[in-house]
């Protein structure tokens, strides 16, 4: 007993112990199409990616203001000069040593008075000590620079031009998770109607079966729904295929490791892919991200002119330090003796004169890329009208075509049941039954692409329209 209390005992451990790392290493998600984008903005890498860029400008904003900032630097410092520099000077010292003999009236050694030689020739002499030492602090203040700020004005927009960047990126992400999202269920609605075909040729293989045995069908009717009944399951098996690499796909986009498990929640119901939504309402280019995104390219462009006019006006700078400095024959400095302060303030202006026409030729090209962004915006308007009305068009066709296919399947349908019913009771063929059968699964796998094409239809027009 005790053998199987440990035995049970252990076997709940590893249990407990495999679930525990089974769910560290493998989640489940059940989403709709919005928590799959909600997941794709926190997780695929071209959105953390644009997000960083954001974190990169604001800190880009930061050095630019910095520039405008004071700046105090700090220096300690010590020389030592084994050998002390000399100098060659003048003699100063002799010509006044012989002035006062000349005023005293005093005589050479012949009795003649001294009198003032013409040269006295040079002298060399070491100024300095062996040892040096500094301490000080030093100030720099930009009064103005035209181009620093220039780019204090541009920051805000640089900052909206690259939320404007991370935008676009999330609205081309979401449009491709939309699509691939909405091809998955259409495809789980494929999987039910093979399913459901199966069923309807396994019912019919049965009933064949049944009539042959009674003598009123052939063995080649079993054989023929032997054959449509191995292609269904066949096509069954590449529909699943399809989907799981599918699943992976989306998986790869929306940032979710491919060993978690995705399950979407979201059905493709007739009904709301109907519904119809304003067509004909007026729309915004400001609605489209991209368009904001040029708008904001405009504005830095804008300023970049702006910022190369200024560079032909003066750069005013303030400047100040304080120092002290000592000066020994040893180093001693931490002992007492005198350290002299030296101190300064003054202002720099510097003036731009010429620079081999590189101002002129910045400013022209700045220019230049400010008109071409401006033609970008004017037809991206054009892009952007053209891509709505398109939208349009195929929006109201693809609905079209939906209800159609889907009238036309319930018609196959129908007709499928009558003509087995009346196989069933001896007045209809076989030939009859097959063609009906091939002319249904036309039916169904029609109207499943319609259903698709209808529901892309309704994701590209709010796509267009800036509204997704």
């Amino acid at each position: 007993m005790s053998i199987i209390k440990k035995g049970i005992g252990l076997l709940s451990l590893v249990f407990i112990i495999s679930t525990g790392f089974s769910q560290t290493v493998n989640k489940r998600y059940d989403f709709n199409v919005q928590q799959a984008v909600e997941f794709a903005n926190k997780n695929n890498v071209q959105v953390k990616n644009t997000l960083l860029n954001i974190k990169a400008q604001i800190q880009t904003n930061r050095e630019i203001t910095a520039a405008a900032l004071p700046t105090i630097t700090g220096a300690v410092g010590s020389q030592y000069f084994p050998n002390v520099a000399v100098q060659t000077l003048p003699n100063f010292i002799s010509p006044a040593t012989y002035q006062v003999l000349v005023n005293e009236g005093v005589k050479d050694g012949n009795g003649n008075p001294i009198k003032m030689p013409g040269d006295f020739g040079f002298i060399q002499a070491q100024f300095g000590t062996k040892w040096s030492a500094s301490a000080g602090v030093s100030l720099q203040q930009l009064l103005f620079d035209g181009q620093v700020f220039v780019g204090l004005q541009a920051r805000k927009a640089s900052i909206d031009f690259q939320t404007s960047a991370a935008e676009v990126t999330e609205v081309a992400i979401k449009t491709n998770i939309y699509k691939i999202y909405y091809q998955l269920i259409a495809s789980k609605i494929t999987i039910e109607i093979l399913d459901a075909n199966i069923s309807r040729l396994e019912k019919l293989d049965f009933d064949i079966k049944a009539l042959y045995k009674n003598g009123f069908a052939e063995k080649i009717d079993i054989d023929k729904i032997a054959v449509q009944l191995t292609n269904v399951k066949t096509e069954k098996t590449k529909a699943l295929n399809a989907i799981a690499v599918g699943y992976l796909g989306l998986k790869t986009l929306i940032g979710m490791p491919a060993k978690d498990t995705l399950v979407l929640t979201e059905t493709l119901d007739y009904n709301k892919v109907k519904e119809e939504i304003a067509i004909d309402a007026p729309y915004s280019y400001e609605d489209r991200k991209d368009f904001q995104y040029l708008n904001y390219a405009k504005q830095l462009n804008a300023y970049n002119v702006k910022r190369y006019q200024l560079s032909y006006l003066p750069t005013i700078a303030l400047g100040a330090s304080y120092n002290k400095i000592a000066q020994r024959n040893q180093f001693d400095f931490f002992n007492k003796g005198d350290w002299f302060s030296s101190s300064n303030i003054g202002v720099n202006i510097s003036v731009p004169i010429f620079s081999g026409f590189a101002k002129d030729a910045r400013v022209k090209k700045a220019k230049i890329d400010l008109e071409q962004t401006s033609n970008q915006l004017e037809n991206l308007k054009l892009n952007i009208d053209v891509s709505v009305e398109q939208a349009r068009i195929k929006y109201n066709t693809a609905i079209s075509v939906m209800v159609s296919q889907k009238n036309n399947m319930d018609l196959a349908e129908r007709v499928y049941g009558q003509t087995k019913k009346k196989y069933e009771i001896g007045t209809g063929s076989n030939t009859e039954v097959n063609v009906a059968d091939t002319d249904l699964k036309t039916a169904q796998t029609n109207y499943i692409s319609a259903l698709y094409d209808a529901i892309i239809a309704k994701v590209d027009y709010l796509n267009a329209t800036g509204k997704l």
